[in-house]
């Protein structure tokens, strides 16, 4: 029975990274026909005006006068909605494979680099998903479904392990509670990463240094990038401040200490530190503009490289990579 649930993990796991592959080029799509859409009516609207100077006798110097970009409809073409569908069901396959394993294992799937990767991508596209419920966040799409697929290529090809029991010191309700909360922050702080990403090119397209980037002009401004950002980073900062308690309990749980400056719990610290002083300072020293985005792009960074080289270079009580040779 362990074997079938291997396998049917396993397909699923693949069957998930193909439609996600085709949502993430439909997305992609999008993002082009939103510079299409821009062009096109900014041309007429130059070449109108120019006309009705002309045919005026103005001697006034006539510069090119762009109209602004109409608003994308709300529901948006058929193809980015297939995307979304397609990432959803996508998705469902996800959560299925991280359920077999969890089956084939008979425990949570987060023991190794291959299941908390195939647990954590779950979550960070479920939250994007959920997200679509408050904001109209498809123009992350790409940026979500490419990041989940490019995390999941690595961890079926270079992660991957047979199922194992668990450690002695990974025996704990707490590492359920301690994992999940982690991933869940995840989820949201590369949702606020992906927004201070859009915002920074979205002001150097208003300063006329992203000229090309014509689909910028169908997304929301600068400061309302910003604003959402922030919203998501605080959720994902409350999810991460519970990671540290929870992890402490583990700890005093497993080794009898609540803290004891293991190389993982440093980073841990260190993400944590980031994404308060990013709070605090937008909320009290006016960060605002490129320097919370940067705070913000920094804090996402640190946590993928808890993830990776923390796990895979570093030694220490938390080195579970699973990899021979390897933690």
């Amino acid at each position: 029975m362990t074997e079938n649930f291997v396998l049917y993990s396993n397909i699923a796991v693949y069957s998930a990274m193909a439609i996600y592959t085709i949502a993430f080029i439909m997305f992609t799509l999008d993002l082009s026909r939103r510079s299409a859409s821009v062009a096109a009516p900014a041309e007429v609207g130059a070449t109108t005006r120019v006309g009705q100077l002309a045919s005026a006798g103005s001697t006034t110097l006539l510069e090119r006068v762009e109209a602004p970009a109409a608003p994308p409809a709300t529901k948006g073409p058929r193809y980015l909605r297939a995307a979304v569908v397609l990432t959803a069901f996508g998705w469902a396959l996800h959560v299925g494979a991280a359920f077999f394993r969890g089956f084939a294992a008979g425990r949570v799937p987060w023991a190794n680099m291959f299941e908390f990767t195939l647990t954590a991508t779950a979550i960070i596209v479920g939250v994007f998903l959920l997200v679509q419920f408050w904001q109209d966040l498809r123009f992350l799409g790409a940026f979500v479904v490419g990041f989940s697929l490019i995390a999941l290529g690595i961890a079926t090809t270079n992660f991957y392990v047979d199922v194992v029991p668990l450690p002695p010191a990974l025996q704990s309700a707490w590492l359920v509670i301690h994992v999940f909360v982690a991933s869940l922050g995840t989820g949201f702080f590369a949702l606020g990463a992906a927004l201070s990403i859009v915002q920074l090119l979205q002001a150097r397209r208003a300063a006329g240094r992203a000229v090309g980037l014509r689909f910028l002009d169908t997304l929301p401004a600068a400061d309302k990038l910003e604003n959402l950002a922030y919203r998501l980073i605080v959720v994902g900062f409350v999810f991460w401040t519970f990671t540290l308690i929870a992890g402490a309990v583990w700890a005093e749980r497993a080794w009898g200490r609540y803290w004891g400056w293991d190389t993982k719990e440093v980073w841990t610290f260190i993400i944590w530190t980031i994404f308060a002083g990013y709070i605090h300072a937008r909320a009290t020293r006016g960060w605002r503009g490129s320097r919370s985005a940067w705070l913000a792009i920094i804090g996402f960074g640190a946590v993928v490289f808890n993830f990776t080289i923390v796990n895979l270079f570093f030694k220490g009580l938390h080195s579970y990579s699973g990899i021979p040779g390897v933690g």
